[in-house]
């Protein structure tokens, strides 16, 4: 049995016992570091119910610096750790796990039930500091590509991981059109204009964001109230362990028809948007903004309570100035935000033109942090002189639309973080992970977040050897080497034009020509294809303790799948010669070898929970108060996955955006569609005439519009599964 006796939560430990009790503190803790570590305890015993009795807890207060910092020490069985914040504490709990006890709590994934009974003493007390005090997570468009439709678990199951690895300030989107529901209705709406003003909870980070409305909806008002409910949830489960909740701030998005409505105002049309017609901006410099503002954010304070921090993106990709005074609108932005919470920060994202110059030279850059997206996708950034000096965080968007795709741009973080960290005049005050799916990368996650604790950076090569054996609860020389070969490969994705790897053609619209399934994607490897068959053959070869682990069935079944994807970089080109040599065997053998890798695919990712559509579909349809409403809001999460809209935008590039190997989407909607054209393209060989052409869009939507159940538990062994897969690596 494990070793277990009570939580010491040692909430309100005086300064003094608390040296007596641990003098390895960096700084000393000050009298008044009292903090309640009831919520850090909770989420110890939610991560680790069966150890977290051997853990005491203890608040400390900021050094000098004002730096987080976590303290660990204590003999084994009896862990002992200081911190800073709640959050901070379940940051030293992570460091313990990954870097004493040697196991991994994963994103997703985790190896703890190779945790002895009684833990492993820390070897010597262990301080780390926070390199930066934002430490952000979390893209505008996350609630869209990681799940619209999750419960109250599941969101605190992904802050208790944020936490256990550093992170401090988490953007919070569920809920966010509430307040624009309660705040409109003072200015000419009525509510049933604004549901269906207001889209379907999977396309609102974009609504958020200025670039379309309605879509999916009108959104009931039940479905409104019980979202604010969970955002409140959410917010407070943030707070009570010491992190800060982002929330969407006011910059000047209104429905059609607000100056009619409104006396003074004036809006901006702000034209297309993939196929899409923009909201209207209501120039934040005339004399209805302020009113408006003043409304939104008492709404949003009533309903989720206050922060220090809010994210707000004029212009975001595109948008129209049309006269209207881009300094004088900032500063009114920013006045708005002051006055509703004197001394908030604004966020904004680094992306593309934005922020623009003339919105830095007009408002208290002191008080705005930008979230660089692109800090490890171009080479040759000055943000120091591109950006006037304006604080912001090194960011990276490893992933685009939840693709399921193996790798990140890990070495560029590794060396660039610490570089402009250290350069003279840094104005470098933060980390922010910022892809735009989360729960598929868990080496990318774990690197990039570390990277905030450790001092003088880190070498991708040792962190890889030392993640591959915590990552599975102990050192094996097979699952080193496949990690060792996944750093070389997609772990080592250059800068200078991607910071994502490339997708899978398996979930491209079919085409002779493709190269990608996402218009936006790499259309190319961006690594040896050699070194991801090489770490699976590794992987296969690990012995029975790893295998028992959920990380390695988790990894062996991405590992497997990445595999089986990238030859199909390999057959389509085969299969186009084939038919423009108008070779009929060979066509057919090679179509028969696609078909049959689609197949298995299929099965391969049916063996893990994390790669089921059913479980996507079921959120979905939980949140529905009637049969029209459930499948209402399943069109919305099946629509996101595959059309992503209407034609229009559809057939403009954003269908396929979201691709991702999942069974139940492989099996049901991208293999039936790769047979059909390769059909016309038989039938074009036999016959002799032009192929028949194929209404994707239309073939698409009526499998978003099905409400037909998938399986919610997998099924099939990953294990012999992954062996077929490689087996038939080499036919």
């Amino acid at each position: 049995m494990p070793h277990r006796r009570p939580l010491r939560p040692a909430a309100l430990v005086p300064a003094t016992l608390a040296a007596l009790l641990g003098a390895s503190l960096a700084t000393p803790a000050r009298a008044d570091a009292a903090f309640d570590v009831a919520p850090a305890a909770a989420s110890l015993t939610r991560l680790l119910p069966d150890r977290a009795a051997q853990f005491t807890l203890v608040p400390a207060a900021a050094g000098p610096t004002g730096a987080d910092f976590f303290t660990l020490s204590g003999p084994a069985g009896a862990i002992r750790v200081t911190g800073t914040t709640p959050a901070t504490l379940l940051t030293g709990v992570g460091w313990y796990l990954a870097h004493v006890a040697g196991v991994d709590l994963g994103w997703p994934g985790q190896s703890t039930g190779r945790l002895p009974a009684t833990l492993p003493a820390v070897p010597g007390p262990i301080t780390r500091s926070a390199a930066v005090p934002h430490r952000y997570a979390l893209n505008d468009t996350d609630a869209g590509y990681s799940g619209a439709y999750r419960d109250l678990a599941a969101y605190q199951h992904e802050i208790d991981l944020l936490a256990l690895h550093g992170v401090n300030e988490v953007f919070v989107q569920v809920g966010a059109e509430y307040p624009y529901y309660r705040a409109l209705q003072g200015f000419g709406y009525r509510p049933d204009e604004l549901r269906s003003w207001i889209p379907a909870p999977a396309h609102q980070s974009w609504w958020l964001l200025q670039n379309l409305s309605g879509f999916g909806g009108p959104v009931s008002g039940q479905l409104l109230r019980a979202r604010a409910a969970l955002g409140r949830q959410v917010a407070d489960r943030l707070r009570a362990l010491g992190m800060t909740p982002v929330l969407p701030g006011f910059y000047g998005t209104v429905p059609p028809g607000f100056a009619a409505r409104n006396p003074g105002a004036r809006t901006i049309p702000q034209g297309d948007w993939v196929g899409f017609q923009r909201p209207d901006w209501l120039d934040p410099a005339g004399p209805v903004f302020g009113r408006l503002a003043a409304a939104y954010y008492a709404a949003q304070r009533a309903a989720f309570g206050d922060s220090t921090v809010y994210k707000m993106d004029p212009l975001h990709e595109g948008g129209r100035e049309q006269g209207v005074d881009l300094g004088a609108a900032a500063r009114a932005v920013q006045d708005a935000l002051e006055s509703a919470h004197p001394g908030a920060v604004w966020a904004i994202l680094g992306w593309q033109d934005n922020p623009a110059p003339a919105l830095l030279a007009a408002v208290d850059r002191s008080r705005l942090l930008v979230l660089d997206g692109l800090s490890d996708r171009y080479d040759t950034l000055d943000r120091e002189r591109q950006w006037d000096g304006t604080p912001y965080a090194f960011g990276a968007i490893d992933n685009f639309g939840g693709h399921t795709s193996l790798g990140a741009n890990a070495e560029v973080w590794a060396a660039r973080f610490p570089q402009w960290l250290g350069r003279p005049g840094s104005r470098l005050a933060g980390l922010a992970y910022l892809p735009e799916g989360t729960g598929s990368n868990p080496a990318g996650f774990e690197l990039f977040t570390e990277l905030a604790w450790q001092p003088g950076g880190l070498d991708p090569a040792d962190w890889f050897a030392r993640y591959a054996a915590r990552r599975y609860g102990g050192a094996d020389p097979h699952t080193a080497a496949a990690w060792e070969l996944l750093r070389r490969g997609p772990y080592s994705l250059p800068s200078g034009t991607w910071s994502e790897p490339q997708d899978s053609l398996f979930t491209a619209q079919p085409s002779l020509t493709a190269t990608s399934a996402a218009s936006w994607s790499p259309p190319v490897l961006r690594y040896d294809p050699a070194t991801v068959r090489d770490a699976l053959d590794e992987l296969l070869r690990a012995p029975a303790e790893p295998r028992a682990t959920d990380a390695y069935r988790y990894d062996l079944v991405d590992v497997a799948r990445q595999a089986l994807t990238n030859r199909s970089r390999v057959l389509l080109p085969a299969i186009a010669t084939a038919y423009g040599a108008r070779d009929l065997a060979g066509f057919r053998a090679l179509v028969a070898r696609w078909n049959a890798d689609e197949a298995l695919l299929d099965r391969l990712v049916s063996a893990d929970p994390r790669f089921l559509l059913g479980p996507w579909l079921a959120a979905a349809r939980s949140w529905g108060a009637t049969p029209a409403e459930r499948d209402q809001l399943e069109y919305d999460a099946r629509s996101i996955l595959t059309t992503w809209a209407g034609r229009t935008p559809s057939e403009a590039g954003v269908h396929d955006y979201a691709n991702r190997e999942w069974s139940g989407l492989v099996r049901d909607l991208y293999a039936p569609r790769w047979a059909a054209y390769f059909a016309t393209l038989d039938a074009a060989l036999t016959t002799g005439t032009p192929p028949t052409p194929i209404d994707w869009f239309a073939h698409d939507d009526a499998w978003a519009h099905r409400t037909d159940p998938y399986p919610t538990t997998p099924t099939g062994d990953p294990l012999a599964l992954a062996t077929e897969v490689r087996a038939t690596l080499d036919e």
